[in-house]
C-alpha cells in the first residue's frame, strides 16, 4: 500500500496513524499540499480532486478522503465498536468532524502556522465556529473517557488529528481541561509524542 500524504495533514496523519496502530504496512509519499504537488498532472491522475491523503491498495486500487480510508483500513478492528449503535455512534464523529470541526479548526492552523497569516486577520466566523465544536467536545467529554465510550476508535483518531493542534491556528485550549485530558489519552493510546 502506498499513502500519497503531507505530514502537516492532520487528514494525512489520521491514515498513518490508524496503519501504525494497526501494524498495516505501507509507502509514504510525502506530497507538499505548500508547494502545490496535489495539482501535477500525475497526481491529478491518481486522484482529480487533487487532494491529500490518497491510498494505493495493494491491488492498485485507489482510495480517497481520509474518513473513508480509515473506515476501510480499519475495518474489524478495536478501532471500530462492535455494538452496530456505537459503529454508528463513531461514523456520526466521523461526519461532524469533516463539517463543523475541520473547515475551522484546521483551516486556521494552515492560514497562520503555514501561510504566515495573523490570527487578527483571520475570518472571525473560524473562530465562532471553531469554539463552538471545542465547546461541543468538552461537554460531551465530561462523561465519557473517549468519543464512544471507554475505548479508543475512530472518532477519537480523527478529531484527535486537528484538535491537538489547534493551539497553531490560534485558539486556545487552555480552557478545556476535559478536552486536554481525552487528547493526553488518545495521544497516549496511539503512540504518539504529546504537542500540548
Amino acid at each position: 500500500m502506498k499513502i500519497y500524504g503531507d505530514r502537516i495533514s492532520g487528514n494525512c496523519l489520521k491514515v498513518k496513524w490508524v496503519c501504525d496502530l494497526l501494524a498495516l504496512p505501507y509507502d509514504w509519499i510525502d506530497i507538499d499540499v505548500v508547494k502545490g504537488e496535489t495539482r501535477t498532472a500525475d497526481f491529478l491522475a491518481l486522484n482529480p480532486w487533487g487532494q491529500v491523503p490518497t491510498v494505493v491498495l495493494a491491488d492498485a486500487r485507489i482510495l480517497t478522503q481520509s474518513n473513508a480510508i480509515i473506515r476501510y483500513l480499519a475495518r474489524d478492528s478495536v478501532l471500530i465498536p462492535v455494538d452496530p449503535f456505537a459503529a454508528a455512534q463513531m461514523d456520526s464523529w466521523l461526519f461532524w468532524e469533516q463539517y463543523s470541526h475541520e473547515p475551522y479548526i484546521a483551516v486556521a492552523r494552515f492560514q497562520v502556522a503555514y501561510l504566515g497569516r495573523p490570527v487578527e486577520a483571520l475570518d472571525p466566523n473560524l473562530f465562532t465556529r471553531g469554539y463552538r465544536a471545542l465547546d461541543h467536545m468538552e461537554r460531551h467529554l465530561e462523561a465519557a473517557r473517549f468519543l464512544v465510550g471507554e475505548a479508543l476508535s475512530l472518532a477519537d483518531v480523527a478529531l484527535l488529528a486537528y484538535t491537538r493542534m489547534a493551539h497553531e491556528g490560534g485558539f486556545d485550549l487552555s480552557r478545556y481541561p476535559v478536552l486536554r485530558r481525552w487528547i493526553g489519552a488518545a495521544e497516549a493510546e496511539l503512540g504518539l509524542e504529546p504537542v500540548t
